[in-house]
């Protein structure tokens, strides 16, 4: 099999092209004519993280996000995004020549990834879970619809560069970052980076609460917890996200980290956006200029607002950087 498949399309999708576009014209439609004071989308927007839940979800804030990215000299797309099917160190390579969607099909740039993977000693994804993997293929309609926009034709289209990400350690995120950073330096080149943010329940093994602000004691809740008399859970949720964002802008990849280590926070794409920021970082002190490169978050939503205890919510973030 040479092609992925658009394994979630007809479930956390629509799978009709037609109905499809219709429903993320939608959602682009309403994202401001100017962001940040920028027309859109935003000169040299080459990176951006967005989120990977279903449309119904996620899709709107997603659209932030693509508004954002400029297409407009990019080749080839780099989509780096957290595993859910299997568990491994470090990162993992597709093995596929395309990838499919409801508009069409990407190709794969396997030029590229036989290059980062032998640079970066990365394993290749198993078929059966890259198939099964949604953190990357969420991203590839929208990236189509943007392309659309973008290019005369499906001739034109940048190639696609899918990389799972495992668990890293601190260094290990440093080293991909140093790695990527060439390809992050040349204006061929754009990156998505795929990641919810906070999940919130006991579904998640995360049900954590604050009644005084402070998300350095937090404490823990069940499902039989009864309310809490305090702040309602929404509002924790909300610290810990906002916390997590302000490391993101930061420019700081170990900001990120010790955040993250201090709440717990269960962001999903900790280890893809931690690359990302490991050589943002790189690139900023190369042009000894530390304001450049950093993130800017310009979408903020949670799934539900958590009242009760036995209730959940996943968090979702859009935010680009300009290179």
């Amino acid at each position: 099999m040479d092609t992925r498949p658009a394994t979630k399309a007809g479930s956390w999708y629509e799978k009709d092209p037609e109905i499809l576009a219709g429903e993320l014209d939608e959602y682009l439609a309403k994202v401001p004519e100017d962001v940040d004071g920028s027309s859109l989308p935003i000169p040299g927007a080459r990176i951006i993280i967005a989120p990977h839940a279903g449309y119904a979800y996620s899709g709107p804030n997603a659209a932030w996000a693509y508004s954002c990215l400029d297409l407009s000299k990019a080749k080839r797309v780099f989509i780096l995004g957290p595993s859910h099917t299997y568990g491994f160190s470090g990162c993992a390579v597709t093995t596929f020549s395309h990838y499919s969607t409801p508009f069409g099909d990407f190709t794969v740039d396997r030029d590229t990834i036989e290059r980062v993977k032998e640079a970066g000693g990365m394993k290749n994804a198993p078929p059966r879970n890259d198939v099964a993997e949604h953190s990357l293929e969420m991203h590839l309609p929208y990236l189509y619809k943007r392309c659309e926009q973008t290019f005369k034709s499906p001739e034109e289209f940048p190639k696609v560069v899918p990389i799972i990400v495992g668990s890293t350690s601190r260094a290990d995120e440093k080293d991909i970052g140093r790695l990527l950073l060439s390809y992050l330096k040349d204006e061929e080149n754009a990156f998505i980076i795929s990641s919810d943010f906070c999940h919130w329940g006991s579904r998640f093994d995360y049900a954590v609460y604050t009644p005084d602000g402070n998300i350095g004691k937090l404490s823990s809740l069940h499902d039989r917890s009864p309310k809490p008399s305090g702040p309602p859970i929404y509002e924790t949720i909300r610290l810990l996200d906002e916390a997590a964002m302000d490391a993101v802008k930061s420019g700081s990849h170990d900001a990120f980290v010790d955040n993250l280590r201090l709440t717990g926070n269960t962001v999903c794409g900790r280890h893809p956006i931690g690359i990302a920021m490991a050589a943002l970082e790189l690139y900023a002190k190369e042009l000894n200029d530390e304001g450049m490169s950093r993130f800017k978050v310009v979408k903020y939503d949670r799934s539900s607002e958590v009242i009760w205890p036995d209730d959940s919510s996943v968090s979702y973030v859009s935010a680009y950087a300009v290179l």
